[in-house]
């Protein structure tokens, strides 16, 4: 019928002929990649020395066969069977306990360029014979090849080097299966031959580079033939329990928001706050010029958490747990029982020992281990001194997310100069309750004003008040 506009459904389309994807189990990564790496194909992990190529393709392997039962292969040219199991036994990745159980087949192949003579024609036969042997052995779905540079180190024809380069993706293929190579950067081009990042179907770069004497580690997808991916440069992280990177968000904006409140410690505070203190899971940020009690007000919270029974992660970037307990003593806030008996936590660091994906790392992994009701982070404004303030708000953007997909209750200190510090977050439009302190002078002494700048989704008064810390606590007149 004219003007009839009708869908129509392609009865010969099957679902099978979407990309399959291989999931590396590898943190953060499969979530810029909605699924891993392209099952059944080539990838290529690009990267200098020391930028954690192997360590990537070790990991892809052991995950395959822990997390998903997929044996794996791994074809060594630089580091023997021996060495590789050294290197990565403090990440706990028991290779030689896998190569018994026939779980892991490890192939060293050595190649010395100098006891290479180039006659006649080039051939990979004797590598795909010796490849399917390994594979045939476990039964292999995945497999590495580490580095590719190496394995053609003894040959200078070009074309011949071409040819076989895709004779060997080819031949993997064929195989199905989901490879990783890893290969050195190159001049001018993604790799040292600047055609293996045309016949991979996925193309990674592995970056490590210095910033102001601070080490950050960058990992980017070039290419991802097939499949939509994240196409910026991401933070990563080796640490004790392998390769973790940190995409920009890690979740969507989906998390739940639960009603119920938590006491801020203070009952004036909660009076302030139509008399109930915070929502659970929300973000508050207390800011103010020095001495004016942000870090009061953040002890006196996690005293509240503990007193309710419920676990509190307190992360101090400026001083050291016995100068904080001591401190708030003087106030009549006693913690130190609360560490004593597992509810309180008080990691101290000072923020220019790592870099920020460091910090963010180490902050996740006590959080996991914990599960806290509550992080308090005192204060985010050092974090300033390691980087730049976008990387900053990026890494505490990323925190918040987290947090809020926990429904953690998370409440951050920031240092500001000025009488007016509303404009001067990063983060200010993630925060749902902001406390801003000042100090005025009045006659001759000084006194701190706290206001209330915004709080989501509740009544809260507008009117400034007067802040007294002493002795006998924090009162708000």
């Amino acid at each position: 019928m004219k003007g009839d506009v009708s869908l129509q459904t392609d009865e010969s389309f099957n679902e099978k002929e979407f990309l399959e994807k291989s999931s590396t189990g590898i943190q953060g990564f499969d979530e810029v990649t909605f699924g891993g790496l392209p099952k059944g194909r080539p990838t290529i992990v690009i990267g200098g020395p020391g930028s954690g190529k192997t360590l990537f393709a070790m990991e892809f392997l052991v995950n395959g066969v822990r997390m998903f039962n997929e044996p794996g292969v791994f074809v060594a040219f630089e580091e023997t069977e021996q060495d590789l199991r050294k290197n990565t036994a403090s990440l706990g990745f028991e290779i030689g306990k896998l190569v018994e159980e026939k779980k892991l087949f490890v192939d060293y192949i050595r190649i010395e360029r100098s006891e290479i003579e180039e006659t006649g024609e080039y051939d990979l036969q004797g590598l795909f014979v010796r490849l399917g042997f390994a594979i045939d052995s476990v039964g292999a779905k995945r497999i590495v090849l580490d580095t590719i540079e190496s394995m053609f180190s003894g040959l200078s024809n070009e074309l011949i080097l071409r040819a076989e380069l895709r004779r060997l993706f080819g031949w993997l293929k064929e195989k199905g299966m989901t490879a990783v190579i890893t290969a050195e950067k190159g001049t001018g081009t993604l790799t040292r031959y600047g055609l293996e990042e045309y016949v991979s179907d996925c193309v990674i770069v592995l970056d490590h580079r210095m910033t102001s004497q601070i080490s950050t580690r960058r990992l980017r997808i070039v290419k991802y033939r097939g499949s939509m991916h994240g196409t910026n440069e991401y933070p990563f992280i080796i640490d004790n329990k392998g390769f973790q990177l940190m995409p920009i968000t890690s979740a969507a904006l989906d998390y739940s928001v639960p009603k119920t409140r938590f006491t801020t410690g203070v009952a004036a505070l909660d009076e302030m706050l139509g008399g109930q203190g915070f929502f659970k899971g929300s973000t508050i940020m207390v800011s103010g010029s020095p001495g004016t009690g942000k870090t009061s007000i953040a002890n006196a919270f996690a005293n509240a958490v503990c007193q309710n029974g419920d676990r509190c992660i307190y992360f101090a970037l400026e001083e050291s747990p016995k100068q904080i307990f001591r401190n708030m003593n003087s106030i009549g806030i006693n913690l130190e029982p609360y560490v004593t008996q597992g509810l309180l936590q008080v990691i101290s660091t000072r923020p220019t020992l790592y870099g920020l994906e460091t910090h963010l790392s180490i902050m996740l992994r006590h959080i996991e281990e914990t599960s806290p009701s509550a992080v308090i982070i005192d204060p985010i404004s050092n974090l300033i001194n390691v980087a730049e303030e976008s990387d900053v708000k990026s890494m505490l953007t990323r925190m918040i997310d987290y947090l809020k997909t926990k429904q953690i209750t998370s409440l951050f200190t920031s240092l500001i100069s000025g009488d007016n510090g509303a404009n001067k977050s990063p983060i200010s439009s993630w925060i749902d309750t902001w406390f801003l302190l000042n100090a005025r002078q009045v006659d001759s002494e000084f006194a701190t004003t706290i206001r209330i700048v915004k709080s989501r989704g509740m009544p809260h008064t507008k009117r400034i008040r007067e802040l007294e810390i002493s002795d006998k606590g924090i009162s708000i007149k």
